[in-house]
């Protein structure tokens, strides 16, 4: 194994100074372009957002470390790439319509503590990745849920119903028991595990949802919420 080849690649040593100098001037041009970006650029970044750092970061790196790509370029894409961000932010801010266009609309997934299941199938989230998210909020059931929604950056915003207002809901803490419709042994109150309605069965009931038609279910909660 030729272990100079493989530390340094096809440079001689010389090379580490200049790759040295050559970050610590990237380096700066970063922290430069995210002052110019402005306080949206580096919070939680939304999908427009995300596409201007991922280009960003290859614009820098590869001057870092590549010999014949010179800095002038690195600097350029870096300006190109500002310019573009400060162009679309100032349309976003004067069109409504050029905003959801960019950044997409922020998406109401639960209603009166029920999902809805037409807006939750056209985002990219699963069930479980809903429920954690849920849970890192002291949510026990959807009952407790007034409404919910899915933000542009990912976030879940949640508005909660006042204790004394909370429904029977979908229990969300993991390895609970489901049943289906024909395995319920005790009547009472039970959430659909596919869109979260709540429905009164008797036992051994065969109806499945009125609202989605599934037949699983899960015993619903009213339980108030942790504080």
């Amino acid at each position: 194994m030729e272990w100079e080849k493989l530390l340094l690649g096809e440079e001689d040593w010389s090379f580490l100074g200049e790759a040295a100098f050559r970050t610590c001037i990237m380096f700066l041009v970063i922290l430069t372009s995210l002052r110019l970006l402005g306080k949206r650029g580096i919070k939680q970044l939304s999908v427009f957002e995300l596409g201007v750092i991922i280009g960003l970061g290859s614009a820098a790196g590869d001057p870092m470390f590549y010999k014949d790509v010179g800095l002038l370029p690195g600097i350029l894409v870096f300006s190109i790439v500002v310019g573009l961000y400060r162009l679309i932010t100032f349309l976003i801010s004067r069109s409504q319509r050029f905003e959801h266009l960019v950044e997409g609309k922020a998406t109401y997934i639960i209603r009166d503590g029920v999902f809805i299941l037409k807006n939750l199938e056209r985002e990219p989230i699963a069930t479980d990745e809903l429920f954690t998210e849920l849970r890192q909020q002291s949510i026990l059931h959807l009952g407790q849920i007034e409404l919910a929604i899915l933000e542009n950056n990912g976030e879940i915003s949640v508005y909660f119903y006042p204790d004394d207002e909370i429904k029977y809901g979908l229990p969300i803490l993991p390895e609970l028991p489901e049943f289906k419709s024909g395995q319920i042994d005790q009547g009472g109150h039970y959430a659909c595990t596919h869109c979260g309605s709540v429905q009164e069965l008797m036992a051994a009931h065969q109806q499945g949802c009125t609202q989605c038609g599934k037949d699983k279910w899960r015993a619903a909660s009213n339980r108030k919420r942790n504080r």
